[in-house]
C-alpha cells in the first residue's frame, strides 16, 4: 500500500490535496500545443520535500484518468520505493543494462488505477554518466510510449549535476521549495544554474505552507 503521508490519498478534500489538483490543471494547460509529457521534479537542496510532492502529483494525475509513471531517477539516494513501500531489486538501472528490461520495464503496481512506479534499481558508480547517456534517451522513449505523463524524481540541483542533465532531455522541470526550510539564496542559485544550462524550468511548487484560502500553494513564473 502507498505511504500514509500521501495527502491526496488519505484526505483528498484537504486544502493541500486540492492544491495538487490545481497544480495538475496548471501543468495540463501550460502548453496546449506542446503538452508536457516528461516532467523532472527537483529541489535546490536535500529535505525540501520533492519526492513526496512528486508522489502526490502523480496520484492526482492518475485520479484524473491520465496514465502516469513515477520514475526514481535519483541514483544516489532513491526514496520512491520507500514512499510506496516497494522492493527495489529491479528498476531503472536494469533498463539501462538489459535490452529485455528495456522492452518490458519492471514497473510495480501500487494499487492505484493509471499509476505505476519504476524504482531506481541497483545504484551505479557513475550516476551522472548514466543519466547523460544515449541509453537514457532510449529509456525515455520507451516510457513515453506507455504513459501520458512520466514524472522523474532526481537529486537536488545544488548537490550534483544529475537534475540539469535529465532536465535537458525532458519537456519541463519543477523546483520544489519547502516553507520554513528552503533558503532563498539556494532557490535563486538553483534557478540560475538551471537557466544557465537552458534547462526547461517552468515553475516552482511551495510545500508545507500554512493554509491561506487566498494564496495558492502553487505558483509559476
Amino acid at each position: 500500500m502507498p505511504d500514509v503521508n500521501l495527502i491526496t490519498l488519505t484526505d483528498p478534500r484537504a486544502p493541500a490535496a486540492e492544491a495538487y489538483r490545481t497544480l495538475r490543471t496548471n501543468l495540463m494547460f501550460y502548453s496546449l500545443d506542446n503538452p508536457l509529457k516528461t516532467l523532472v521534479i527537483t529541489s535546490p537542496a536535500a529535505d525540501d520535500g520533492k519526492s513526496m510532492a512528486l508522489a502526490n502529483l502523480a496520484v492526482t494525475l492518475a485520479q484524473g484518468d491520465h496514465k502516469t509513471i513515477v520514475v526514481d531517477c535519483d541514483l544516489r539516494k532513491p526514496v520512491q520505493h520507500d514512499v510506496w513501500n516497494l522492493a527495489n531489486e529491479r528498476g531503472l538501472t536494469d533498463m539501462m543494462l538489459d535490452d529485455a528490461a528495456l522492452q518490458n520495464p519492471p514497473f510495480q503496481d501500487v494499487g492505484i488505477d493509471n499509476l505505476v512506479v519504476l524504482t531506481s534499481g541497483a545504484l551505479p558508480p557513475n550516476p551522472a554518466d548514466v543519466i547523460g547517456s544515449r541509453r537514457m534517451d532510449d529509456v525515455l522513449a520507451v516510457l513515453c510510449e506507455q504513459a501520458e505523463y512520466v514524472l522523474f524524481d532526481v537529486p537536488p540541483v545544488l548537490a550534483v549535476t544529475d537534475a540539469a542533465l535529465l532536465g535537458l532531455k525532458a519537456d519541463g522541470m519543477l523546483l520544489v521549495l519547502r516553507a520554513g526550510k528552503s533558503r532563498r539564496d539556494h532557490a535563486a542559485r538553483a534557478k540560475e544554474e538551471l537557466e544557465r544550462v537552458k534547462a526547461p524550468l517552468i515553475g516552482a511548487v511551495l510545500v508545507n505552507a500554512l493554509y491561506d484560502s487566498v494564496v495558492s500553494y502553487y505558483y509559476a513564473r
